[in-house]
């Protein structure tokens, strides 16, 4: 019998070898498959003042059509405020800061803001501190120095927000947001006023648990650069651009629309008192004595107006207001609005 050589032997195969390779051995069990992680993550790290302002101008370069047309009716109110009598001012603050009332859990008439502005007096059912803080924001839309004059100042705070030490004075973190404001100088006034709005939060400045200050301080800085305007109105036209959620660019997007539509209702409203008040003095030059036209131009300037509002306003007797706001209601100038016999209001019939 022929002898096989035993180097031949090797390279001889049966039915369950492979080819010999080490790649694919397939009688060993395979690499261990990933595990989920269980542990919980990491702190989220913080962005950086670099990256919060790169995603704000990339926010504006991206509604560049819109702000021209925001910033284009803006400068329309600014010019009408600018000519215009100073009552308008005031008018508008009024709305504006009565639109803004639910920002703290409720919603406060104009007719009880006017009276508390003007005379400081409230109902039962009146909230007296929601009363005071709008009380606040109307002076702060209606004139004085604005946020840039220093945040503290403007607010008229300087106390600690907070009892816990670690979290730092409200000083110091107005200081914070005050400087990242400044290293927005680059953007448009009204695309900085939405950024400052929606980082008023994160600064920590939120103050007795609602927004009144930072949407205050937003309309301020919107209208830093006018003459006219002292405030650039967000909450007539429904203060959709208050809403805080979203991307930069989705809030940026709102907050164009919402400004507006707020201007042009204030726009709309600034001619429909214009128009009344040239009608009304061309029907009240036959009066004679100052408490005519001292009473057209506070109903001008208040959007209601109460008997004695209109007697703190105007300097004359209770008899003489009476007597002069029965002729305007009778001559279709103005319209009472509450329907009873006793704290009537007025407003202008535009």
């Amino acid at each position: 019998m022929k002898k096989i050589p035993s180097a031949s032997l090797d390279d001889l195969s049966g039915p369950y070898d492979r080819d010999g390779t080490t790649d694919d051995l397939w009688f060993l069990p395979g690499p261990p498959e990933d595990e989920p992680a269980f542990l919980p993550p990491g702190p989220a790290q913080e962005p950086t003042e670099a990256s919060v302002l790169d995603e704000w101008t990339r926010a504006e370069a991206g509604h560049a059509a819109r702000l021209a047309r925001v910033a284009g009716r803006l400068g329309a109110l600014d010019e009408r405020l600018k000519r215009g009598p100073a009552g308008w001012r005031q008018r508008l603050a009024l709305m504006e800061a009565a639109d803004l009332s639910w920002i703290n859990g409720g919603r406060v008439a104009p007719d009880r803001l006017a009276l508390w502005v003007a005379l400081r007096v409230s109902g039962v059912q009146d909230d007296t501190q929601a009363l005071a803080r709008l009380g606040w924001a109307v002076r702060r839309l209606g004139g004085g120095p604005g946020p840039e004059a220093g945040l503290p100042e403007f607010l008229g705070r300087h106390d600690a927000v907070t009892t816990d030490d670690a979290a730092g004075l409200f000083t110091e973190r107005a200081g914070a947001w005050e400087q990242l404001m400044k290293s927005a100088a680059h953007l448009h006034p009204v695309t900085r006023a939405c950024m400052g709005y929606h980082l008023w939060a994160l600064a920590g400045l939120v103050h007795q648990g609602d927004g009144l200050e930072a949407a205050v301080t937003a309309a301020r800085i919107a209208a830093s650069e006018g003459q006219g305007a002292v405030f650039a109105p967000m909450a007539m036209g429904g203060a959709v651009g208050l809403r805080a959620n979203g991307t930069p660019d989705a809030r940026l997007k709102r907050w164009y629309d919402g400004m507006d539509a707020a201007l042009l209702t204030a726009l709309r409203h600034l001619d429909q008192i214009d128009a009344w008040d040239a009608r009304a003095e061309t029907a009240m030059a036959r009066l004679s004595g100052r408490t005519p036209p001292a009473l057209r131009r506070a109903m001008a300037d208040w959007p209601l107006l109460s008997a004695p509002m209109a007697e703190f306003l105007t300097g004359a007797s209770r008899a003489a207001v009476q007597r002069n706001l029965a002729w305007m209601e009778d001559n279709g100038l103005i319209r009472e609005m509450t329907g009873q016999g006793r704290f009537r209001m007025w407003r202008a019939m535009v």
